[in-house]
């Protein structure tokens, strides 16, 4: 798919750096083997858009017989996104989802008033030395969906939208961007890709959407001639035209946005809402463990243990 010759590549100069409204460096995390750095919430912004939750895993190497196993958890109130770059994820679910995924592809769940899910490296990959890197990311649900039954859905690498140009490759993991549509079904108005530029080479923002955001994984970018590092996120000014150039190493990111919620949103760990009170309902489910009662039950072939309810 080629490059759309509607987008007009501008100058990186065309704003001044003040177009950043916020620059946010994650802080890091060791979880034990392999490092998280959290980008949202922050202290200076809790959501780009939809998005309220953003998780950059690894890179980390792990030796044979070692992976990861994040035990059955519950969520409410949001839909979950699982990007991989390296390794692999065995996906199980209260909806009975049970899926692989794999670097490209795309799994997307929707909590809606309640999931339980669990994530473990494969046997496979801890039969010998393995590697995990990839980001996980949670959009808040509209009120309107807040008390949807949950849903999974997997879509494959050749499933996901791909524009490319000389030195440009755009991969399309959820909503519309650049007149393209990744196909997961989406709840509000949402862009979400994976972007790849070599050393020189710009990046129009989409225009079309309110909150735009953008995540450096590797290598620098610069704006209005200033230059920014990996590991880094920036969120833009609505309204303004941004275009972003790779530096000598070139870049990847990750962009995100879509349109702002009616209201704040309350998060306590796994749980998101747009009320206390929802939040509270579940924790005292969760706590009850009346699994298949209630709004929560276990993922098949998942239900020897789970997360308790923390102090």
């Amino acid at each position: 798919m080629s490059w759309n010759p509607a987008l007009e590549p501008g100058s990186p100069d065309e704003v001044g750096a003040d177009a950043i409204e916020t620059l946010i460096v994650p802080r890091s995390r060791d979880l034990g083997g392999f490092e998280v750095r959290r980008a949202l919430p922050a202290p200076q912004r809790q959501m780009v858009g939809p998005f309220i939750f953003f998780d950059q895993a690894g890179p980390a190497e792990l030796l044979t017989g070692q992976g990861i196993d994040v035990r059955p958890h519950p969520h409410i109130g949001l839909g979950t996104v699982t990007y991989l770059y390296r390794g692999d994820f065995h996906h199980r679910d209260s909806t009975g989802a049970d899926q692989m995924i794999r670097p490209g592809e795309l799994n997307w769940m929707v909590a809606g008033r309640g999931v339980t899910h669990s994530e473990r490296t494969s046997a496979a990959a801890r039969s010998g030395p393995n590697s995990l890197f990839g980001i996980q990311t949670w959009l808040a649900l509209p009120d309107s969906y807040e008390d949807m039954a949950p849903t999974f859905e997997h879509h494959g690498k050749e499933a996901l939208p791909v524009i490319e140009d000389q030195g440009v490759s755009v991969r399309l993991i959820l909503g519309s961007a650049y007149g393209k549509i990744a196909p997961a079904t989406m709840l509000s108005e949402t862009f979400y890709a994976d972007v790849k530029l070599n050393a020189g080479r710009r990046l129009p923002m989409p225009d079309n959407h309110e909150d735009r955001g953008i995540y450096i994984l590797e290598g620098t970018i610069s704006i209005a001639g200033r230059e920014y590092e990996a590991q880094q996120m920036m969120v833009f000014r609505p309204g303004d035209r941004i275009t972003v150039a790779a530096g000598e190493r070139g870049a990847r990111l990750l962009i995100l946005g879509g349109a702002t919620l009616p209201g704040p949103r309350y998060v306590w760990w796994n749980f998101v809402a747009s009320s206390r009170e929802r939040i509270e309902q579940a924790k005292a489910e969760w706590r009850a463990e009346n699994w298949g009662k209630g709004r929560f039950d276990l993922p098949v072939d998942d239900r020897d243990e789970h997360i308790p309810l923390p102090d």
